[in-house]
């Protein structure tokens, strides 16, 4: 009975060699290190989506994902021909109309993490728009710096607040974008503006966003 002994080979210019674990081990990590890994980007419904009633492809329906408005979506990769992304949300996993949702710029992983585990942003009463306007602009000081930042959690000043003044500060949503002017203070509270509401903010509860 013939034996065979298989041997995994290095050669190089001035040697052939065989393999150590060590050598194995390596070349995992280095071709591991070489694959691309297709980022996630999140997505929030705009309106609410039921690809049994609603969906373009009916043949293809059972493979699409439903989704309500405000409902977050992990998106992977770019849309197809047909105008659908690839996404999957509340376990469910499906194509998804592009024209139905709208990108969160969110590029830190821990936030998109929490987003995830929150599953919904508020959406305004129309439907449209995720990120409001800043309200007059014309009385912020040109020296001033904005900043748009996403609440990460619910704000009630007068349940949350350490303050004795709460009356001064903002109460918010989790999902709320907030225009920041200025520099933190040295209590730790940034002063904001959410839909022209104006008041102070605490900075651990909020999170920066890129300007889009």
């Amino acid at each position: 009975m013939e034996t065979r002994l298989e041997l995994d080979v290095l050669i190089y210019p001035d040697e052939v060699r065989v393999a150590t674990p060590e050598d194995l081990r390596q070349w995992d990590l280095e071709t591991a290190s070489q694959v691309s890994i297709p980022t996630a980007r999140l997505f929030v419904a705009l309106y609410p989506y039921n690809p049994a009633a609603m969906s373009p492809n009916p043949d293809t329906a059972a493979e699409e994902l439903p989704f309500v408005p405000g409902q977050i979506i992990k998106v992977f990769g770019d849309k197809d021909s047909d105008g659908f992304y690839h996404g999957e949300s509340g376990g469910l996993s499906g194509y998804v109309p592009s024209n139905m949702v709208a990108e969160v710029p969110v590029d830190d992983e821990y936030l998109k993490h929490v987003l995830m585990l929150q599953g919904f942003l508020p959406v305004d009463h129309t439907g449209m728009s995720l990120t409001p306007e800043l309200s007059d602009v014309a009385s912020i000081h040109e020296d001033v710096i904005v900043r748009r930042m996403v609440a990460l959690f619910d704000y009630d000043p007068w349940e949350n607040s350490p303050n004795m003044d709460s009356e001064v500060e903002l109460g918010f949503r989790s999902g709320d974008i907030i225009y920041v002017l200025g520099d933190m203070d040295q209590d730790g509270f940034y002063f904001g503006d959410l839909h022209g509401r104006r008041g102070l903010v605490p900075s651990n509860f909020l999170q920066p966003l890129p300007w889009s």
